[in-house]
C-alpha cells in the first residue's frame, strides 16, 4: 500500500509543524499539505482532487470556521475523507457531533507522541482492511474492523494512581524540553515523590522517556519528557 497522504489542519504555526513532523516519524505516512485556516483547508483539498488526501488532521478551533463545520462542508460537498481530530474540544456535544460526522478518531491535545502514533497506526489497520477486495464473510469481520479503529481498553492504573492526576502530570510535560520531578510538582501542586511516581508510570507504560540533566555540580538530575 502506498504511503497515507495526509493534510494537517492547525491555526498555531508551531503546532502544525510539531503534528507534521510527528506525522513523518510514523511509517506509511505522508504530509502534503499544512494549512492554518478553514478556507486554507477546503481549497487545498480542492486543488488536490487529482491527488486525493486521505486523511485530515483537523484542529477545531479554527480562526474562521469550527472543526465540525469543516467536516459537515466535506460531508455536504461528497468527500470520504477521514478526520482525526486533533483538538482540546473536550465538550461532550462536540464529541458526539464529530462522531456522527464519521471522524475516524478524537486526540485530545495536549497528547505525547506514543499516543499520536498509536492513533495512526490504528487508522493504518483500519485503512489496510477497508481497502481490502470482496465482501466480509462474518460478522466477526466487521467486528475486527470498528474494533482496530476503537483500540483496546485501556489498562488499570496502578494502585494509588488516578486517571485525572495522571493528565495533569503529562500535560505538564514538554515535547521542547526536558521536566524534572521537582518542576512537574510545582506545575502540577502534587509533591515531588507523588510527581515522580507518576513520571515513572510513564516511562514504564512508554508514554513518556527519561534522560540525565546534565550542566550542574555533582549528580545529574533526571528530567522527562513526553514519549
Amino acid at each position: 500500500m502506498t504511503d497515507i497522504r495526509v493534510l494537517v489542519v492547525e491555526d498555531e504555526p508551531l503546532l502544525a509543524q510539531a503534528h507534521k513532523a510527528y506525522t513523518e516519524r510514523v511509517p506509511g505516512f505522508a504530509v502534503v499539505g499544512v494549512a492554518h485556516t478553514a478556507r486554507e483547508a477546503m481549497a487545498a483539498l480542492r486543488h488536490r482532487a487529482g491527488e486525493d488526501v486521505d486523511l485530515v488532521l483537523l484542529d477545531f478551533r479554527l480562526p474562521d470556521l469550527h472543526g465540525l463545520d469543516v467536516c459537515r462542508a466535506l460531508r455536504a460537498a461528497g468527500s470520504s475523507v477521514d478526520v482525526l481530530a486533533v483538538t482540546s474540544a473536550r465538550d461532550l456535544a462536540v464529541v458526539r457531533t464529530a462522531v456522527s460526522l464519521g471522524v475516524t478518531h478524537y486526540l485530545l491535545k495536549p497528547f505525547t507522541f506514543a499516543a499520536f502514533r498509536d492513533k495512526l497506526e490504528r487508522y493504518a489497520d483500519y485503512r489496510r482492511q477497508a481497502l481490502a477486495e470482496g465482501e466480509v464473510a462474518a460478522q466477526h469481520e466487521v467486528d475486527r474492523m470498528f474494533a482496530t479503529l476503537r483500540g483496546a481498553a485501556q489498562h488499570t492504573l496502578p494502585k494509588g494512581l488516578d486517571a485525572q492526576t495522571l493528565n495533569r502530570v503529562l500535560s505538564a510535560l514538554s515535547p521542547g524540553s526536558g521536566r524534572s520531578a521537582t518542576e512537574v510538582s510545582q506545575q502540577t501542586g502534587i509533591s515531588r515523590v507523588t510527581a515522580r511516581r507518576y513520571l515513572e508510570y510513564l516511562v514504564t507504560a512508554e508514554r513518556a522517556v527519561r534522560t540525565p540533566r546534565y550542566g550542574m555540580p555533582g549528580r545529574p538530575e533526571v528530567e522527562y519528557r513526553p514519549g
